[in-house]
Order: structure tokens, then C-alpha cells, then sequence
């Protein structure tokens, strides 16, 4: 009985060693594309879920996860750079956030340029475009599945309360369009128009 049950002990490790090998490797792969195929400005896809699949999509998730990664380092890096050439140590993020908000940092005229064009009503960090990826995104984790929409609702309202958080203070108007325009999304999706 004993040597039965170490048998089918061994043959489940293994088998749960071979999937997560195999998982593993996709992961590897899905990355892999994402990076290949980062792009500047998210565009939405012409091709549309054809139906519930009630599992998620991880494929466009991790690409949408990487795209977002990539992005925010980017950002993040300018402040960085931004605050370092005025002779300022970035501690934290609420601290780079406090100079933000208060306007301690002078900022290059090209820098000031790009940033109008990223949030501008067409711009990667625009409300338009920020609102359509996180539908995306919420739409992939669910499984396309509307009937999950209360949820992911709630998801997004939790996560502009913790960014309010971490930012210190109101949120500036863009986020509150971005909201705004990603809870009116979401709604419609619901309800199946």
C-alpha cells in the first residue's frame, strides 16, 4: 500500500512538474512577443472576441501588462532624470509625486511638448486611449464575459482610490475623464451594447 502510494506521489509530482515546465515556456514565449511586438501608441483591435470564453486571455494580458510596465518605466525615468540634473534625490514615489504636484521641478520645453501630445485627446496617456486599455484589459480577465462586468467595475474604482492614495492628493481632471469614460465603457459593455 505504502509503495502505491509513493508511486502515484512520484507520478503527480511529475506531472504537475511537466505542466508547470510547459507553462513556464509559454510565459516565455508570450513575453517574448510582447517585446517584439511593443508599440508607441495603443490602437484598438480590429478583431473582436467572438463570444464568452469565461477563461481569461493571459496572452493579451501579459502583452498589455509588459506595454504598461514599459511605459510607466519610461515615465518614471524622465521625472527621475528630470529631478536628479536639478540636484534632487528621488526617495520615493510619493516623493516624486509631492514635486510633481507642487511644481518644485523645471521642466525642459521639448519635455513639456511631448508630455501635451501623450495626454492629449489622442496621446498614449490620453483619457481616450487609457480608458480603452483598461476595457481591454478587464474584458481579457474576465473572459469576455459581461456577466463579469460588476466586478471588474469595482476593480476600477478601487484602483483609482489607491492611485488617489499613492498620489496624496485629488487626482488631476485627465484621470477623472479617464474614470469616467472607463466606467461608461464598461456599462455599456454590460449591457451588451
Amino acid at each position: 500500500m505504502r509503495i502505491q502510494e509513493n508511486a502515484y506521489a512520484k507520478s503527480a509530482y511529475k506531472t504537475e512538474s511537466a505542466k508547470k515546465e510547459k507553462e513556464k515556456q509559454q510565459n516565455q514565449t508570450v513575453t517574448e512577443m510582447a517585446k517584439e511586438e511593443a508599440a508607441a501608441v495603443y490602437k484598438k483591435s480590429d478583431a473582436t472576441v467572438s463570444g464568452v470564453t469565461k477563461k481569461a486571455d493571459r496572452q493579451t494580458i501579459q502583452k498589455m501588462q509588459q506595454e504598461a510596465e514599459e511605459k510607466t518605466a519610461a515615465l518614471r525615468n524622465l521625472v527621475e532624470n528630470m529631478m536628479s540634473k536639478q540636484g534632487k534625490a528621488v526617495v520615493s514615489e510619493k516623493q516624486m509625486y509631492a514635486e510633481l504636484r507642487a511644481g518644485n521641478l523645471e521642466v525642459e520645453e521639448s519635455v513639456v511638448e511631448q508630455a501635451k501630445k501623450d495626454v492629449s485627446e489622442d496621446g498614449y496617456w490620453g483619457a481616450e486611449q487609457t480608458s480603452e486599455r483598461m476595457v481591454s484589459f478587464a474584458k481579457a480577465l474576465s473572459g469576455n464575459d459581461p456577466a463579469k462586468a460588476d466586478v471588474m467595475i469595482a476593480a476600477v474604482k478601487k484602483g483609482f482610490e489607491q492611485a488617489t492614495k499613492s498620489w496624496g492628493d485629488e487626482l488631476p481632471a485627465l484621470c477623472k475623464d479617464t474614470l469616467d469614460l472607463t466606467l461608461n465603457k464598461l456599462e455599456s459593455w454590460k449591457a451588451g451594447e
